[in-house]
């Protein structure tokens, strides 16, 4: 598992130059206004930063998750259905069928409270208050044994004091080839190796039941 913070943090850049110079260069639409640039910059990222002020605790956001996330998510955060499992799975990450929950699998607290107040709950993004969030996220963190007491309060100030069971293990692979990114200038879009070789294969695991085990439908 590996992260790339120089590319996200380019990408980021040319998006915010595209709404700027795009009406100069081109004489397309107009520049973007600060309020509406501010209404699209809600991302919070693992070291805090853009986090709002703000506080909840365990207990309000279990009575949160029961009213507008459970029908989803399950009362527990075990999934409804084919809703995601947002708790549990812990040490399957090495099996067949890994169970990828924000126990297991995810890095950050950073991104359980982004994703919740960029998207959720489904079909009313952006209708939870800050403290709401908060309050969501300390119960996903119970939920995951992240947190151990149920009246604990997560806020803006001890935030980052939460660390993820599996953050250790998104990390920059530095066996990877030092290629440019869009950070350190132009990337190369042509003629940029002169042979390309196979290195590695995916593995393929042939799922289909042989024929002596198979079930007739006739």
């Amino acid at each position: 598992m590996s992260k790339f913070p120089k590319f996200a943090a380019a990408v980021l850049g040319v998006s915010l130059i595209a709404s700027t110079s795009a009406s100069a260069e081109f004489g397309l639409g107009r520049e973007a206004a600060p309020d509406e640039i501010q209404a699209w910059d809600i991302d919070v990222r693992p070291d805090g930063k853009g986090l709002p002020p703000g506080s909840g605790s365990v207990n309000e956001g279990d009575e949160i998750f029961q009213e507008q996330c459970a029908t989803c998510h399950g009362a527990f955060a075990e999934g409804e259905g084919r809703w995601p499992v947002l708790a549990g799975g812990f040490n399957t990450l090495k099996d067949p069928r890994p169970v990828k929950t924000i126990g297991s699998y995810w890095p950050y607290a950073s991104t359980v409270f982004d994703y919740i107040n960029r998207a959720m709950p489904f079909g009313y993004a952006q209708s939870l208050s800050a403290d709401q969030v908060y309050a969501l996220t300390a119960y996903l963190l119970y939920m995951n044994e992240i947190v151990t007491d149920d009246e604990f309060v997560l806020s803006n100030e001890n935030f980052t004091s939460i660390k993820m069971p599996n953050e250790d293990n998104f990390f920059i692979d530095e066996s990877l080839p030092d290629v440019p990114t869009l950070a350190d200038g132009e990337p190369c879009m042509k003629d940029c190796k002169a042979s390309v070789e196979v290195t590695k294969r995916a593995q393929v695991i042939d799922v289909t039941p042989d024929s002596q085990d198979s079930t007739s439908f006739e």
